[in-house]
């Protein structure tokens, strides 16, 4: 009686076919079945730039367990291997031979060290995309995706981080040379370098983003960023923000020119970022409220920031009376020995924008207000710090200081969370504690 096999007949020949291999490759003729080293396998010239497309990286050749035998070499024991490498712009499989110990190390030993080297490579840990220049992966690939799903001034951020900081010591690497030890020494020699803990911070988070989303297309196995520690900083973070007290704002507000008062005016009494200012158009306006449904920032239009900042608030009449006034509003100012005269609002249709350039009407410039009104006013007040992101912070200390219930003030600031409002915009006020103390000794009287 023919002997029962313990495969189905219609599995047996692929069941054979796996033991034969399975024998061969332990009588070690797998060795010998291995690609001449002289082969190269290459992909078309058409995914040179950027990160091949995967159809691209299935066209090379899968890669074969490697366990080649350490060869001892004058004073040191080397290795031969495969490895996969960007050469102008095409992903190529070369040989490589590599020094793995000195010759006092024993063969075993030399073996182990050998193992250890290409089990990456033999587990499938290291993907054929991770052979891509960082470099190109960067420029040609994460910063043109990313562009469209970020702010203008997040993006320019990010692009300077990348081509000051980055680009200069990873250009030319791979991916995969890209590992947590090579990235913690690069944050830990920031040290040296006179960077703020935020700039190292931002610098950190940058390389984390880079590398994740390398990690999310396939291109690696892990994100080596994760977990990097930064340099202890050599002074402590100032815990509160700097705000503007009521007195300081009135100041403030005399040494700034119309329309930029206004728009200060409006800022501080309704606690809009200054893109959402930038946006507002007038059939946003309500009796007493104003509805925040698009931001603009340095020629980016877009919604808000967040779901919870697409909303409408309260606000006092003082501040729809204030916007309605420019209208009627002439201003001039000096061109070389001429004065010209503009008017303020040059179209005031439900459309049309409420703060515009005062020479042509087109959408402000942010920055360029900062810099030319309300940064000299506050250093003439011994204000430095004075910016758009602090008439924000005031609102909400202001807020506070009016008795304003935690959830009435989160929705007046329009933020997801109370916390954000708590731990990052309200500050410590010691007018408003010692008063609170001073109510104490009522409750005993």
């Amino acid at each position: 009686m023919a002997k029962e096999s313990m495969f189905p007949a219609d599995d047996q020949p692929a069941a054979q076919q796996s033991l034969r291999n399975r024998a061969a490759f332990t009588n070690g003729s797998a060795m010998q079945n291995r690609q001449p080293l002289t082969h190269v396998d290459t992909i078309p010239a058409k995914a040179s730039s950027g990160v091949p497309p995967v159809e691209a990286w299935e066209k090379m050749a899968r890669r074969r367990f490697q366990k080649p035998t350490p060869k001892k070499r004058g004073a040191w024991w080397t290795l031969r291997y495969r490895d996969d490498v960007r050469i102008d712009g095409k992903l190529k499989r070369i040989q490589r031979e590599r020094r793995i110990a000195p010759a006092t190390v024993s063969f075993r030993e030399a073996c182990k060290i050998a193992d250890e080297l290409l089990r990456p490579m033999n587990q499938g840990f290291e993907s054929i995309g991770s052979a891509t220049n960082f470099g190109q992966f960067v420029s040609e690939t994460y910063l043109p995706i990313y562009k469209p799903l970020l702010a203008s001034s997040t993006y320019e951020r990010y692009e300077g981080i990348v081509n000051n900081y980055l680009l200069p010591v990873f250009g030319g690497k791979m991916l995969r040379e890209m590992t947590s030890l090579v990235l913690q020494q690069y944050l830990s020699g920031l040290a040296s370098k006179n960077l703020s803990h935020e700039s190292r911070d931002k610098i950190r988070d940058v390389i984390s983003a880079v590398l994740g989303f390398a990690k999310r297309h396939g291109l690696l196995h892990s994100n080596p960023a994760e977990g990097l520690r930064l340099p202890v900083a050599k002074t402590g973070r100032r815990r509160t923000k700097p705000y503007l007290t009521p007195a300081q704002f009135v100041i403030l507000l005399n040494l700034i020119p119309e329309p930029y008062a206004t728009m200060v005016y409006v800022a501080i009494f309704t606690g809009l970022r200054v893109s959402e200012l930038a946006g507002l158009r007038w059939n946003d306006l309500r009796e007493s409220a104003i509805t925040i449904d698009e931001r603009y920032c340095r020629g980016d239009w877009g919604a808000p920031k967040s779901e919870s900042s697409n909303a409408t608030i309260a606000v006092n009449r003082s501040v729809i009376e204030r916007i309605y006034a420019l209208k009627s509003l002439n201003v001039k100012v000096k061109a070389g020995r001429a004065v010209r005269t503009y008017r303020v609002v040059k179209s005031d249709g439900p459309e049309d924008l409420i703060f515009q350039s005062v020479r042509d009407g087109k959408p402000i410039r942010d920055n360029n207000i900062l810099t030319r009104f309300i940064k000299p006013a506050g250093r003439t007040m011994g204000l430095p710090w004075v910016n758009w992101r602090s008439l924000r912070t005031s609102h909400a200390v202001w807020l506070k200081l009016a008795g304003a219930d935690v959830k009435d003030a989160q929705g007046q600031m329009r933020h997801s969370r109370a916390s954000t409002l708590l731990d990052i915009y309200q500050q410590f006020v010691p007018e408003a504690q010692r008063r609170v103390v001073d109510r104490l000794t009522t409750l005993v009287q």
